[in-house]
């Protein structure tokens, strides 16, 4: 560990700073690093309330598919109380519910063990005699969850409460109307397979660089000189300054950015979540690494306001097309012999900078 913390430090200051180099995203033990230090302790977005609309409604899925295959469950125990357990039982590890259902009960299909909506043990047959039982064993584990407004995260093993992560997406969007309005466009919903490191995924992310040479249509939308980075403990957040005549949000005079022409805010929450909030709704990335060249990235639309969406310029599936294509592209220059490290536009890169400090940060003995 102690080779892993020397190997791969970044400067703090980003005008003498170098980038990670090429064989970080090369290099498998680094890779199992972040599996084992950093997703466990995540907060993942993982779906969102209209999934468990009713009370009874049982809604399977995996941590992180394919990568951390964590089975688990969301339900709805009643109109006010949710709750999020694990999906496997507690008699013989079978996995309770495979597809979303609806139930008073949750029931393994295996040898009929029967659990509560809130994970207690409820039944199991032919356990007559035996001692000490039920214990606490036998309740489903619970796992820690939280909302923002109607979408939900959890975490394994939270390192901070998910208030910490989201806080600045409240404090410059709290106002929005994500709560009563907001609604999935789930004919858009899409999950694209990136033959890349999942961190140079969220390395093109962090950065307006490149937008005026791989986005031309997002550079026509947004004014470019006036863009915007700004750091948080645990999150960014870039903001696109619309053009003369493009959409933009009517901010109130509460917001920090008043009297500003916002046409978006790129929310960025460690590692590997992207909240796009424009002025029609929302557009999430989540990107779930596979394996050390390959990540899928789950692509969902939530809109408010369908008329604003009707008038947005930004084709989003083409934008991201853009993105992967550049993305795929890096991977392949990072096992090039000649390539190194690179430096950081103090500017539009800051980002990227504070990201590749985390992940060093995280794999240190600290």
């Amino acid at each position: 560990m102690n080779e892993q913390k020397t190997k791969y430090q970044i400067d703090p200051k980003i005008e003498r700073a170098s980038t990670l180099p090429g064989s970080f995203y090369r290099d498998e033990e680094v890779f199992e690093l972040l599996r084992e230090k950093i997703f466990p302790q995540s907060w993942q977005l993982v779906s969102d309330t209209d999934k468990i609309s009713k009370p009874g409604s049982q809604y399977p899925f995996y941590f992180i598919k394919q990568f951390i295959d964590e089975p688990l469950l969301l339900v709805r125990e009643n109109e006010n109380t949710i709750h999020c357990l694990s999906n496997t039982c507690t008699h013989r590890a079978n996995m309770l519910v495979e597809t979303p259902c609806d139930g008073k009960l949750i029931k393994c299909r295996y040898h009929g063990r029967q659990f509560s909506l809130d994970g207690k043990f409820h039944f199991m047959p032919e356990f007559e005699g035996v001692e000490n039982f039920p214990s606490e064993s036998d309740h489903l584990k619970q796992i820690q969850f939280d909302k923002f407004h109607k979408l939900i995260f959890c975490s394994l093993d939270p390192k901070f409460p998910l208030n910490e992560l989201i806080n600045e997406v409240e404090n410059r969007c709290g106002w929005m109307p994500h709560a009563n309005q907001l609604h999935e466009m789930t004919s858009l919903a899409r999950d694209y397979e990136v033959n890349a490191n999942w961190a140079l995924y969220i390395d093109n992310f962090q950065e307006g660089l490149h937008i005026p040479y791989i986005h031309r249509g997002l550079n026509k939308v947004l004014d470019f000189s006036n863009y915007e980075t700004h750091l948080f403990p645990h999150s960014t957040l870039q903001i696109g300054i619309a053009k003369e005549q493009e959409l933009c949000f009517d901010l109130p005079r509460s917001s920090p950015d008043f009297g500003k022409r916002i046409a978006a805010y790129y929310f960025w929450l460690f590692p590997n979540t992207m909240l796009n909030i424009y002025p029609w709704g929302i557009s999430v990335n989540v990107v779930k690494p596979q394996t050390i060249d390959r990540c899928v990235i789950s692509f969902r639309i939530y809109v408010w306001d369908e008329k604003l969406f009707d008038l947005n310029k930004m084709d989003l599936h083409s934008i991201e097309m853009e993105d992967e294509a550049v993305v795929e592209r890096a991977q392949v220059g990072i096992h090039s012999r000649y390539y190194k490290a690179g430096r950081y536009s103090p500017r539009l890169e800051k980002g990227v900078h504070h990201f590749h400090r985390l992940l060093c940060e995280a794999i240190s003995n600290e």
